[in-house]
């Protein structure tokens, strides 16, 4: 099988929206690790549309990426920062980091980036488009890493409804499963309980309505878990007690993330209940 390299920039049908699209459906391909599309197009205070927000679902890491066809060019870089810094004064609690997509990553561009060292997080991607017969393939290159870490109103989260089979492909069936079970135990503390299918999360849905006192986020190997209470010594102690895999606590949705496999003993099933029973009280009220 041939393949034939193109030009994007030189492309009579093919476009920077068809790149961006490619992306949003999947944005693993970009080599930076399982992540999700958080939003597209996001538009910024100062003006202009950030092209992609990314954020990795365990870290809470996020990722502003910006796409370039053709070569890298000083206005690309700047907006690129622009963008990066207006989010990350945004919402300060999470780590960001900037991403440059570009068919050509020039050696005067990356001259320029070394001026950023320790300052500012930034990679450089080389984005190459190849041709199979009438089928077009994207391939991602990391020229350049973080030189760096960087380091509220309420994040706005789109929940787009979808389906089962959407998570069946992000996550894997035997999660979904998971999932499932899970819910069972949900259904003891909300009787009228049932999965409800964003494109972010499978939340809760009673009498028709989201209800989102726990939330769940299947992968391929396990799930993750949101219990929105507040964070406690004694539930800190009690997790480690049970030795559940936890994540960092998530301060900005003030809830407890567990990444939880297929299996669970009789202890940690009672105190995942004992703490869904917490959030769906506490569910409502004022933090």
């Amino acid at each position: 099988m041939k393949l034939q390299t193109i030009s994007l920039r030189r492309s009579d049908h093919l476009n920077e929206k068809w790149v961006q699209e490619q992306i949003a459906d999947d944005p693993s391909i970009l080599g930076l690790g399982d992540l999700v599309l958080k939003d597209k197009e996001r538009a910024q205070l100062a003006g202009g549309r950030l092209d992609l927000l990314l954020q990795d679902p365990e870290t809470l890491k996020r990722y502003e990426v910006e796409i370039q066809l053709g070569a890298t060019d000083e206005s690309h870089l700047i907006r690129t920062i622009e963008y990066w810094d207006i989010e990350k004064r945004r919402y300060p609690q999470y780590e960001h980091a900037a991403v440059i997509v570009a068919e050509e990553i020039t050696s005067r561009f990356l001259n320029v980036i070394q001026l950023f060292n320790g300052h500012i997080p930034l990679v450089a991607l080389k984005m190459t488009t190849y041709k199979i017969d009438e089928e077009y393939a994207l391939t991602f290159v990391k020229v350049l890493d973080e030189l760096s870490f960087g380091l509220v109103d309420e994040d706005e989260v789109v929940s787009e409804p979808t389906d089962r089979a959407f998570w069946e492909k992000r996550g894997s069936k035997n999660t979904l499963q998971s999932t499932d079970r899970l819910l069972a135990i949900i259904q003891e503390i909300e009787h009228g309980a049932s999965l409800n299918y964003t494109k972010h999360y499978i939340g809760l849905k009673v009498a028709g309505s989201a209800m989102n006192f726990v939330a769940f986020t299947p992968r391929k190997a396990h799930v993750i878990m949101t219990f929105r209470i507040p964070q406690t010594q004694e539930t800190d102690e009690e997790l480690a007690a049970a030795e559940f895999d936890t994540l960092s606590y998530d301060s900005q949705w003030k809830q407890y993330r567990l990444r939880i496999g297929s299996e669970l003993e009789e202890n940690e099933k009672q105190l995942i209940r004992k703490l869904a029973k917490q959030a769906h009280e506490g569910y409502g009220k004022p933090a």
